[in-house]
């Protein structure tokens, strides 16, 4: 059994756990009156278009490959000086088993900044995407080597109707055509194999070229340098995805403006 495989089996019973404490109808009822950001895509859009690349920084306290990262990081001070460094979205791992996530690690971040949202966490159900709409969140994961075509179409369709926007994330040819022939706006092409962990930044160029004009492409996983952001952004893609370079950074306000290859404040 790979990691992935023991993180879907406890995320089926993780979510089924939830559902029985908080059923749908109750989450259906608060997304109502669930506080929300700038939009996700047509901010990094945006912020492509104006800077060359966006960023997406990332807020995690450990991962089940690198172990502890920021053991004691505060996810609304971390994600706030991000914000005011200049990253155009924050991600924020929710999952509390792999990688010490909360969900109030979002819920707060939201009451403290308008940028855009990511809640990052193993999406197998709609359930789970009515609940980041609670939190607040503008966008949700869909990692395609863990959904079926279906699932994914039908997690898009929840998440369109509430007003979110959807990562589709990839690893491999094909699951890129995969996304691909189902027409999905934003893809992620994650430099990670989430089975063994092993991270290639030249996945990215690889599977670029498959994907279609009109599509926001974000590189995700190993990009650690201005010079790792730079090459990817000549691959094509619009945004990058950046958690342990920025976590494990001594002043990460200060890695997100070399990363962005912008100057430090006087």
């Amino acid at each position: 059994m790979t990691i992935l495989d023991e993180i879907r089996a406890h995320k089926e019973q993780e979510v089924a756990d939830r559902e029985a404490r908080h059923p749908l109808s109750e989450l259906i009822g608060a997304c109502g009156s669930a506080a929300k950001g700038q939009p996700f895509a047509k901010t990094l859009a945006a912020a492509a278009a104006a800077d060359g690349i966006a960023l997406i920084a990332e807020v995690k306290r450990s991962s089940p490959s690198a172990g502890a990262l920021r053991p004691d990081a505060d996810a609304t001070a971390l994600g706030s000086s991000y914000v005011e460094a200049g990253a155009s979205a924050v991600s924020v791992l929710t999952d509390e088993r792999f990688f010490s996530g909360r969900d109030s690690d979002l819920r707060e971040l939201r009451t403290r900044v308008t940028a855009p949202l990511l809640r990052k966490d193993f999406t197998i159900s709609s359930y789970q995407i009515y609940e980041a709409r609670t939190l607040g969140a503008d966008a949700v994961l869909l990692i395609v080597s863990m959904l079926s075509d279906e699932q994914i179409s039908a997690c898009l369709d929840t998440a369109d109707s509430l007003g979110l926007d959807a990562i589709v994330e990839v690893h491999s040819e094909e699951e890129t055509r995969r996304a691909v022939a189902l027409h999905v706006p934003i893809i992620g092409i994650n430099n990670r194999n989430l089975a063994t962990f092993q991270v290639d930044l030249a996945t990215t160029e690889q599977l670029r070229p498959l994907i279609p004009d009109g599509t926001l492409v974000i590189g995700e996983s190993g990009i650690s340098t201005r010079a790792d952001v730079q090459r990817l952004q000549a691959a094509g893609v619009h945004a990058v995805l950046v958690g342990s370079a920025l976590v494990t950074a001594i002043d990460p306000a200060a890695k997100v403006r070399e990363l962005l290859g912008r100057p430090s404040p006087v």
